[in-house]
């Protein structure tokens, strides 16, 4: 390989890389469907394909073990051999042994040969010497086995779309650039209102329209279906699935809507949680869903769908629901919710309890779970992406996780507001409502100050307050905000409007501050403080006296 350049080899991995992801999908396809063979000819050409380049690369180990599995496959395109459960079971350890060489290829590291008895068996199915009973066979043909299944069919032909290859550090640049541009354009637009001219505001006006169909333009350029993401979650749900001996179906739906690339790949692992949780907490095993008058074979849904300037991505499945009672008694066991406190909680928000650092429901620790870690870090990740995950769950019944993000990090929709001749940005897609400031005083519970909402109890910041700046005597708007399952209002001096902003990191020195996201100028020229909605949220949670009007 040494005389192979990097670029090609850079190639190799990116384009392998795809295709193990697509075959991962089409081998559990093929599992819940072994007579299709636009499928069989579509996993074929799959491990032909990699075993091509890895012998133009001279990567012997991964060359040796796609020969193998290619044969056998190609017998059975024949009719000469049977799929069935053991073929299926070789096959994916097949895909896991050459993403593991695939990995060791992109560190720099040599490449462990395959495991020579999967050799060995592969091509012993190959030449017919494994004996399959009749039964057996039969049963690789009948609706679902433990494991899982993807929705709609594999796409095994048609037009090839024309694409060009382009380095992601020039498609940042470019997104940082049309980011200024829009700055740019902000702070034009605040001059043509000052100014009132004329010859200015069609100007103005003509480049506001180029500017936002560029913007648009640029931000589709980085935009990647969330296919890339889900089709590897059939594979991971069979493996589960056989692992805990449960039946699992697993669906996908809205796997076409489209999210900000870099989301896309920073959505995979809190993913990754949320659908080996809902095999392992949420989905009984075949016994007990028997037992409770339910099909033996569980489901799980994994959709999304875009909701204006966001992107919903929901797992459910019709397991045995959250026991808000059981989670309460865990939290208070493992001292991480003081008695009084836990009893004051609803069931929402006991719901909410699996977040915590060290929470876990599972007796014994297992290699899939019951460490009590995972779950922090999935709401961790979220937040860092300027999004929420909401929890519904009925015990019984299934339960439900929803999280939301926005279609891209690099250019914000927010409210502006002003505190103490200050303006600061809130994230638009948090925003609930707008409302003044009632005439009567708050109303007090627990030390908090609420306000009677439509028969809501909401519970109210004052900004100033957590600015440590003197309170307000007049002019003060609620702006109500969503997190989670949780609203409150925060209490600023005024609105200023919707503007769309640029999101800028804080210096390393200041990063990490409870209530900040980070930062942007705004259309008059002047710097303003993104809030994290969150941050200002957990303080509710915690009391803080801060938080009270002075």
């Amino acid at each position: 390989m040494s005389a192979v350049s990097p670029d090609i080899a850079a190639d190799f991995l990116v384009e392998a890389g795809e295709i193990l992801e697509r075959l991962g999908e089409q081998l559990v396809q093929l599992e819940q469907a072994a007579d299709d063979k636009g499928l069989l000819n579509a996993v074929f050409r799959g491990f032909h394909t990699i075993k091509g380049g890895a012998g133009f690369l001279g990567l012997v180990p991964m060359v040796e073990l796609c020969h193998a599995l290619e044969d056998a496959f190609d017998k059975a395109r024949e009719g000469k051999i049977l799929l069935d459960d053991d073929a299926f079971d070789y096959a994916q350890r097949c895909h896991d042994t050459v993403s593991a060489q695939m990995a060791a290829l992109g560190a720099g590291q040599p490449l462990e040969p395959a495991d020579p008895e999967l050799i060995a068996a592969i091509k012993a199915w190959a030449s017919g010497q494994t004996t399959t009973k009749p039964a057996k066979a039969a049963a690789a043909k009948a609706a679902p086995k433990p494991g899982a299944k993807a929705a709609g069919p594999a796409k095994t032909g048609g037009d090839t779309e024309q694409t060009v290859r382009v380095d992601t550090k020039r498609l940042d640049a470019i997104v940082n650039l049309t980011g200024e541009l829009v700055l740019a354009r902000n702070r034009l637009k605040v001059l043509r209102d000052k100014l009132k001219d004329e010859d200015l505001h069609r100007a103005v006006t003509a480049l506001d329209h180029a500017t936002a169909r560029l913007q648009g333009s640029v931000m589709r350029t980085r935009m990647q279906p969330v296919s890339r993401v889900f089709q590897r979650f059939p594979k991971m749900a069979r493996d589960v699935a056989r692992q805990l001996d449960k039946q699992v179906e697993l669906t996908l739906e809205g796997a076409e809507t489209e999210l900000d690339r870099n989301l896309v790949e920073a959505l995979a692992d809190p993913l990754v949680h949320l659908v080996r949780n809902a095999i392992d907490h949420g989905v009984e095993r075949p016994a007990v869903r028997q037992a409770a008058g339910k099909n033996p074979m569980g489901q799980v849904i994994l959709s999304a769908r875009q909701e204006g300037d966001a992107v919903a991505i929901e797992i459910r499945d019709d397991g045995g629901g959250m026991d808000p009672e059981k989670l309460r008694a865990k939290a208070v066991e493992k001292g991480l919710l003081a008695p009084e406190a836990a009893a004051r909680l609803g069931a929402e928000e006991c719901f909410q309890l699996i977040f915590m650092p060290g929470f876990s429901t599972k007796v014994e620790v297992t290699d899939i779970s019951g460490r009590g870690v995972g779950m922090d870090v999935v709401q961790s990740k979220i937040r860092e992406l300027s999004g929420q995950i909401q929890i519904q769950s009925e015990l019984g019944q299934g339960s439900r996780f929803t999280i939301k993000v926005p279609l891209t990090l690099a250019i914000l929709p927010t409210l502006l507001v002003r505190v103490a001749d200050t303006s600061y940005a809130l994230p638009l897609g948090r925003v609930v409502e707008v409302l003044p400031m009632p005439q009567r005083r708050p109303d007090y519970v627990d030390g908090q100050p609420v306000l009677d909402l439509r028969s809501t109890t909401l519970p109210l910041v004052w900004l100033r307050a957590w600015l440590r700046v003197p309170p307000c005597e007049n002019g003060e708007v609620i702006v109500v905000l969503q997190t989670g399952d949780f609203r409150y209002g925060l209490v600023v001096d005024q609105v200023r409007g919707r503007e769309e902003v640029v999101i800028k990191a804080l210096p390393k020195r200041v990063r990490g501050l409870p209530g900040y996201a980070g930062a942007t100028l705004i259309g008059d020229g002047s710097l303003a403080l993104i809030l994290d909605v969150d941050g200002i949220q957990r303080s509710v949670s915690s009391g803080n006296s801060r938080l009270k009007r002075a």
